[in-house]
């Protein structure tokens, strides 16, 4: 990252601030609304197919879709419109949500010897058919969250069925981590190999598990079911992030981040951290508050002047330009709003306010003549797979949902 002038990045910032509250107050919480309503509308009417499930990645260069983690992606499609729904009332938000909740407990395995009451939640891209824990935990929030507004048990049974499971099969106790993957047609859970370090030879631990608290799903299912097996895991887990993570603020030892080159994956951390305030909200425990604001520390070092974060960037303080990343400023917003909320966030205003900007800014317009693109958030994924590939993530809208809808909350709502 290149070093930046401390007068005139203040001077930046201030530039960007003074032109956003000239707007008035009451345009600026408009503005909001207005930009929650076409990001779920495209939510409702493009990004969930026929099915209710996320469409997940848009090749810009092809003009196609292409599913990638699709139960993850339509947890948090759906996460997105639940919060768009309590903002503005509108029912379209709730009953869509819903068509995307019954896709995905469709996925819950009935038949299979091993994988009985597990959900199909399968990777896909290059890892096919194999089961992945976050790929299953990052989309639940969303449909307790779901049962919590509509009371439908469907929606809390299914996941904390396959929360379950993997607390039977793939839970290492001792260290505090779940292991990753399952084999989808055997059932048999990968403690030896991980396709995420195909080529990898010597392969420990920690290669092929992780802490794997991305939804706080044991937290979650403890509130449904009351059974205390579930919080103990819960905070075990956050005991394991307070104890594993790195001074920078970050769980390098992981993937996928990767501790050779460096580089640290975009939400992941900010997944734990969120995991973390979960914890300190259930507990009290200040430890987990203090370790999340280690992680909203270091974000906001990558955040640039006008409020983007890259895809890719290093403990160097360098990024990848290439990949700009919608759903993390938005996301660093939620962490960073909730510090606040906390009371320890008062460092991170400047950082919410750029990200409400960015957010606000980088949309396509409604009557963008590509429909596929009518109303989404931005964020643009370059990489190099048979080709070139650049592509519009599904996750922009849903994660800026959220962060918008948290914003209205706390500046609006109170």
């Amino acid at each position: 990252m290149k070093t930046i002038n401390r007068v005139t990045a203040l001077l930046l910032f201030v530039l960007v601030i003074t032109a956003f509250a000239e707007k008035g107050d009451g345009e600026k919480k408009q503005e909001i609304i207005s930009a929650i309503h076409d990001g779920a509308n495209y939510a409702c009417d493009v990004l969930l197919d026929e099915s209710g499930k996320s469409r997940c990645d848009y090749n810009l260069l092809q003009g196609k879709w292409f599913v990638y983690e699709a139960p993850w992606h339509t947890g948090q499609i759906i996460y997105g419109l639940l919060r768009a729904h309590d903002v503005t009332g509108t029912q379209k938000y709730l009953n869509n949500a819903k068509r995307a909740g019954d896709w995905w407990v469709g996925l819950e395995i009935k038949d299979h010897p091993v994988l009985k009451g597990m959900v199909n939640s399968i990777h896909g891209d290059y890892i096919e058919d194999q089961i992945v824990f976050a790929t299953t935990s990052d989309g639940t929030a969303g449909l307790f969250y779901l049962y919590d507004k509509t009371g439908d048990e469907k929606y809390a049974r299914v996941p904390t069925q396959a929360g379950q499971w993997m607390l039977e099969h793939m839970y290492v106790p001792s260290h505090g981590v779940f292991y990753d993957v399952v084999d989808a047609k055997t059932g048999q859970v990968l403690k030896e190999n991980s396709p995420f370090w195909e080529g990898k030879e010597d392969q420990k631990l920690y290669d092929v598990s992780r802490p794997n608290n991305e939804g706080s799903l044991f937290k979650d299912m403890y509130e449904y079911s009351k059974d205390e097996k579930y919080n103990k895991v819960f905070i075990e887990l956050c005991e394991s992030l307070v104890e594993k993570q790195g001074p920078e603020g970050l769980w390098m030892d992981f993937m996928p981040n990767d501790k050779e080159s460096g580089s640290f994956h975009p939400r992941f951390n900010l997944w734990y951290a969120e995991s973390l305030l979960e914890g300190y909200e259930l507990t009290g425990d200040k430890r987990y508050l203090e370790a999340a604001l280690k992680t909203g520390r270091l974000y906001s070092k990558f955040q640039q002047p006008d409020g983007t974060i890259y895809y890719k960037n290093y403990l160097s303080g360098k990024s990848n330009r290439n990949s700009i990343s919608g759903s993390t400023v938005a996301f660093a917003g939620i962490v960073w709003l909730r510090l606040l909320e906390y009371g320890v966030g008062e460092e991170f205003k400047e950082n919410i306010e750029k990200s409400l900007e960015w957010t606000l800014k980088n949309r396509f317009s409604t009557d963008h003549p590509d429909k596929n693109l009518a109303g989404s958030f931005f964020e643009i994924r370059t990489r190099r797979k048979d080709g070139l590939w650049i592509t519009l993530r599904d996750i922009a809208t849903s994660f800026s949902l959220r962060f918008l809808a948290d914003y209205y909350d706390y500046y609006y709502a109170k």
